[in-house]
This record gives structure tokens, sequence and C-alpha cells, in this order.
């Protein structure tokens, strides 16, 4: 997966179900993606929250490379989710330590770099148990399914798990991971509901929101939206 900044609770779901979770960071940038930008739930319902980058000139950099536009001051952000949580029941057991990690992250000034620290410390937050490497550290080359097929062959890997939407190509390339023994299945995940502190409850914000909202609760609250794995079918389209 893409590094996401402060991915919504399936991202969590799937590091939870894999032995080894690769952040995919040495494939293309897209400006106005997940890896900049991420909801959280505010009264007026959900909100982005975005981080700016520096593009200009840069076209076609890839996701590793992507530095942050440091113009703008953290403390924007930093005050637009305790304006929207200070009332959550967890805000005060995790907000200091959250807005640290930010600080330290957003100051290194690499987007890659500031989305892994903010995944990592929900992880351990979250008491999940988890091996992260990183694309760019591995040898495997190629575009698509290929990328993916070379970087389990290289982990020794024989199950895929991948989110639902790409099984849009993953379903037509599927010979290339036929070819290799490799078995590839889809996440299946029903949004869990779970105390927000403005009505009515309202999915898809990050995982943040879960976390002020529930405390040691969030795991299970992540996990009960868990539904069996769906196996690719060759050359379906989903």
């Amino acid at each position: 997966m893409q590094p996401t900044f402060l991915p919504w609770l399936g991202y969590f779901d799937l590091i939870d179900q894999a032995d080894v979770f690769v952040f995919l960071d040495n494939v293309q940038f897209e400006k106005q993606s997940w890896q900049q930008r991420n909801k959280i739930r505010t009264p007026n319902g959900l909100e982005w929250v975005t981080i700016p980058v520096l593009i200009k000139g840069r076209f076609g950099q890839v996701i590793k490379d992507v530095e942050i536009n440091k113009s703008v001051l953290f403390d924007k952000f930093i005050k637009q989710v305790r304006h929207n949580y200070s009332r959550a029941e967890y805000f005060t057991k995790f907000f200091e330590e959250f807005a640290s990690v930010f600080e330290n992250a957003y100051n290194r000034g690499n987007l890659c770099d500031f989305n892994i620290a903010i995944i990592e410390w929900l992880s351990l937050k979250l008491s999940i148990s988890h091996v992260f490497l990183r694309s760019s550290q591995l040898k495997a080359s190629g575009k698509r399914s290929e990328l993916l097929v070379n970087i389990l062959k290289e982990l020794g890997s024989v199950y895929y798990i991948s989110p639902a939407g790409s099984a849009v190509y993953l379903d037509q390339e599927y010979d290339l991971f036929e070819n290799e023994n490799i078995s590839v299945f889809y996440q299946n995940y029903d949004h869990p509901q779970y105390p927000q502190v403005y009505k009515p409850f309202v999915a898809y914000a990050s995982c943040l929101d879960l976390l002020f909202n529930a405390g040691e609760k969030s795991m299970d609250i992540v996990r009960s939206g868990r539904r069996e794995l769906v196996a690719a079918k060759k050359g379906i389209v989903a």
C-alpha cells in the first residue's frame, strides 16, 4: 500500500492481517491524493485535512522523494485536530503524544517519512504486531502487477492481500501471480460504527477519529469490521 496520510480503519485492518506490510513508496506521486490528505470528523461532517507539498517543476516524482511545503506551519493542522476533538473521551490521553509525533515528522520535511511515522505511531497505539518494509528498500522493479509480484517473490510470499479497489486490474493480470504460485485475496471490510463526538455517526474518517473516541477499545472495533477474504478471479473485472 502507498503510505497514506492519517489512514482510515480499513488500512489498519490490512496491516493487522499481514505478516509483512510493504509501503509502496517508489511509484509516482499524485497530487491531492490520499498520500497528502484525508478526512476528520467535524460538526459539519467529514472535512479534508491536507498536507501541502512541493510540486512545481517536480512532475513525475515518486512518493519517497516528495517534500512537504513547510512554508505552511504544522500548527494549523494541530489546531484543526484540537478544535474538533477536544471533547472526545480519549483526546487528553493521546493528543499530546500525537502532536509531538506529528511535529517531529513534519519538520523532517519528507512526506513519505511523515506518513509512515504517523502510521507506525497509530499501529503502536492500536497494539498491532507488524513488520514494515518499504518497496524502495527492495530490489524488485516493474510496474503495476509486475512490481507487486516481484516484491512478493523477493519476500518469499505465497499470499497477497489487496484492497478491494485493486481488483479492477489485478483480476485481469492474475496470470502474473498464478505463474509464480501466489494466491491473491481481496480485503472484505464492513466499516463498523463507534461513538463519535458529533451525531450521527459518519464513516470513513481517519483512524485518529477512532482512537480519540474509543481509546483502548479501538483495535477490537477495527477487527469487528473484518469479513472473510475474497479470492481473486482470473480474468474477471470487479
